[in-house]
This record gives C-alpha cells, structure tokens and sequence, in this order.
C-alpha cells in the first residue's frame, strides 16, 4: 500500500475518487512525501472528466497531524539553519493547499480523531468537510513556538476572524460540533458511518452537470475576492456562459418537460 491510497466509486453520472492518507504511524503528518503525493494526485484529477467529486480521509486514529516535525527538525543541519529547506517544505504545501481549490471537481474533507496545524489547514482548504463525532481540531503550533502562518490563510477564510485569532493565539482545540457552529465543516456524523456519509454527499455532487459544477466552483472562490458590484457583473457573465451550454439547455428544457436530463457531460 502505498502513502496515499486511491479509489474510485462509479456512479450513474461519473465517479467519485476516494484518496485516503495512509501514514498511521506518523498520523498521516503532510511529510514531503505525502506533499508530493497529494500534489501529484491532485494534478492528475484535474484533467480527469470522469471524476465528478473527491473524498479526501486519513487512515489509522487521526485525520492529520499536521506537518513531519521530525523531517523539519532534520532539516536544521543544513548550513543555513534548514532556511532554505523550510522554504521550499511551506511553498510546496501553499501550492498543494491552492490546488484543491484550482480543482474542477469539489473536495470533501472527511476528517476523524485529531485535524492539527497543516492538517486543519487541509479541511479549511477542501470545499466541504464532513467530520467524525469527536474529531478535535486546532491550529496549536503556538504551543511549541511556531506561529500556524500558513494554516491561518486558509482557517481565516473559512471562519470569523476573532474566532480564528483566538485559535491561532492559544493553541487551543475545539470540538466537531464547534467546528459545525463555525462553518469549519458541513456536518458531523458518527465515526463509524464517516466516509460512508463523506461518500454519500460526493455522489449527491456527482450526480449534478459536471461542466455546471466546475464553473460555479470557479466563480464561487473568484467573486468572494470581489467588491459587490463587481461580483455580481462577474457572476452575470459566468451564468450567460453556463445557460449558453447544450446541457444546460437540456436540463432546463427537461424540468419543464417533468422529465430527467439527458446530458452528455
């Protein structure tokens, strides 16, 4: 088995790819291995038309831990000090970060046990986030000394500042229903029933025009950068692009007609 395990579940309009993080041992810790696995993955899904949606879950007791503190600390002996090696580990993971968002295809977390620093970083970066009864999230690298920089880009756009700062300044966790309460994940559902439910919405999303998908999930994260007026002439544009699609066109003329769609894509 390799470190990141990939599966695809056919669906009736397209498939959903399941890629679970396999490092238990080191609690599925974004090491550069796992980096490279998930950004070469990831590289690959974008291409992929057949794929409609992405589970993203961890193997072992936790979802993520975070960076492979043991990997950063043998980077210290380097001549400088690890500052080169420390720069290429964050750029490599800001890149990996910004790839689930370039993805034409939304991303559901499935996080369980612990989602730490980077690790909680990668649900905030995912679309949506369905987590495990008593999964515990925090952004604690404080705790030791390092400031979650980076993790704090993605966690402060998914939830109020005052209640992202609070996380960051005290290292301190909070639970799955606090994380619902947030807007740090969808929904929380029982352990034994995760991915099964992570699943289940996947198929919900792939069962949806593909092409109808993948421009509104582009929009979505281009117009919350925009003032107003400009998003909505932005979001006027993309909605003429969508309703000039022969699918579209179908779907539209189908639900008049009280019947299914028959869509190529």
């Amino acid at each position: 088995m390799g470190i990141l395990e990939r599966s695809d579940t056919a669906t009736k309009s397209g498939a959903v790819a399941h890629l679970r993080m396999n490092a238990p041992e080191r609690l599925n810790a974004l090491s550069d291995e796992m980096i490279a696995e998930l950004q070469s993955t990831f590289d690959t899904l974008k291409d992929d038309k057949s794929i409609r949606a992405v589970v993203l879950s961890g193997a072992g007791k936790a979802f993520c831990a975070g960076h492979d503190l043991k990997q950063m600390t043998a980077a210290r002996q380097a001549g400088d000090g690890g500052k080169a090696a420390f720069a290429d580990l964050f750029a490599r993971c800001a890149k990996m970060m910004v790839s689930i968002r370039a993805l034409p295809q939304p991303v559901i977390a499935a996080p369980h046990g612990i989602a730490t620093a980077a690790g909680c970083q990668l649900v905030a970066s995912c679309d949506m986030a369905v987590a495990a009864e008593g999964t515990r999230f925090g952004v604690n690298g404080v705790n030791i000394g390092l400031f979650c920089s980076t993790p704090m880009v993605a966690l402060s756009r998914n939830i109020a500042r005052k209640q992202a700062f609070e996380m960051l300044t005290t290292g301190a966790f909070i639970d799955a229903d606090k994380a619902l309460a947030l807007g740090l994940v969808n929904r929380v559902v029982p352990a034994e029933t995760l991915e099964a439910e992570a699943l289940a919405l996947a198929e919900v999303v792939a069962s949806k025009l593909g092409a109808a998908v993948k421009i509104g999930k582009e929009a979505f994260y281009n117009q919350a950068e925009m003032g107003l007026e400009e998003a909505y002439a932005y979001t006027g544009d993309v909605m003429v692009e969508n309703m000039l699609y022969r699918d579209t066109e179908e779907g539209i003329a189908a639900f008049l007609d009280k019947r299914a769609p028959e869509w190529d894509q």
